[in-house]
């Protein structure tokens, strides 16, 4: 056999096994990925303590949020069966993360990103029930949150079927990201007197944030070179987004997740940072 056509048919066969090993990737696998990088569930879910995220207690919930209109408290996402999960069904899971209904028809309040998880695509969001069901069951029981405020009786219709984003798409892709995984426009974008998100200035920061840290705001992500991302390079963004650190070398603060968005893959990190190039500067 001439050595071009061997070369040919050997390009041939590791274009195919690139290509099953693209699409062989398990929910499970997608969810590790998902969970321990963009999405950061464990960012609100796992106690945290001086050091960081609390050993043995990974998506144990109980961490306090104390806002004027509420104190709700991160609910126990692991599979123990009496102070957990562990006996919603695989569709109670998906309406809980979607639609914030528990099985109960109770209604999951704030800071639960809601109206952003809509958005997360049917094998995403099973993904990520696939993750939590690897998550060894803790047991740990959490208080019940308490709201100053009403709450809608629904955030809209339930939700259907939501494709997949195309990931070979960048834009739409990274937008995805802010969107629907990372809910990073739910901490940047500012509010209506609703309790709304004011999509109209989508990304132009604000909102302060209370906790052990103290007081953080969440900065302008737009485009804008006096008080935004606009003067950055593409890998000051990067390393910020992973590393909490400014051009300036100054630390951004928490809540950011940043030992979560450490291991963002490049791909879906430069997929990011081509979506925040197309916020147009806004103050």
């Amino acid at each position: 056999m001439r050595g071009d056509v061997r070369c040919g048919i050997a390009a041939a066969v590791v274009a195919l096994c690139v290509s099953y090993g693209a699409q062989a990737e398990t929910p499970l696998e997608r969810g590790r990925v998902l969970m321990n990088g963009i999405v950061a569930c464990g960012n609100c879910h796992t106690p945290q303590g001086p050091g960081g995220p609390v050993a043995g207690m990974e998506l144990a919930g109980g961490t306090p949020f104390m806002e004027q209109p509420f104190t709700a408290y991160a609910s126990n996402i692991t599979p123990d069966p009496e102070t957990g999960i562990g006996r919603w069904t695989d569709d109670q899971l998906v309406a809980a993360i979607r639609d914030g209904k528990r099985p109960d028809g109770s209604l999951i309040g704030p800071p639960m990103p809601i109206a952003f998880y809509r958005d997360l695509s049917d094998d995403d969001v099973r993904a990520i029930v696939a993750y939590l069901r690897s998550v060894p069951p803790v047991k740990n029981a959490v208080p019940k949150s308490e709201y100053r405020m009403p709450l809608p009786a629904s955030y809209g219709p339930p939700v259907g079927s939501v494709p997949d984003v195309s990931r070979t798409d960048r834009v739409a892709y990274g937008a995805y990201m802010a969107g629907a995984l990372g809910h990073c426009l739910e901490c940047h974008t500012p509010m209506l007197p609703d309790g709304r998100r004011d999509m109209a200035r989508a990304g132009i920061g604000g909102q302060p944030f209370t906790g052990p840290w103290g007081i953080t705001v969440a900065r302008n992500i737009t485009q804008d070179k006096e008080h935004g991302l606009g003067q950055w390079t593409d890998a000051q963004i990067r390393h910020a987004i992973t590393e909490g650190v400014r051009p300036d070398g100054t630390k951004l603060g928490p809540p950011m997740a940043f030992h979560f968005y450490k291991s963002i893959p490049d791909d879906d990190l430069n997929a990011l940072v081509a979506y925040l190039r197309t916020l147009p500067p806004r103050l």
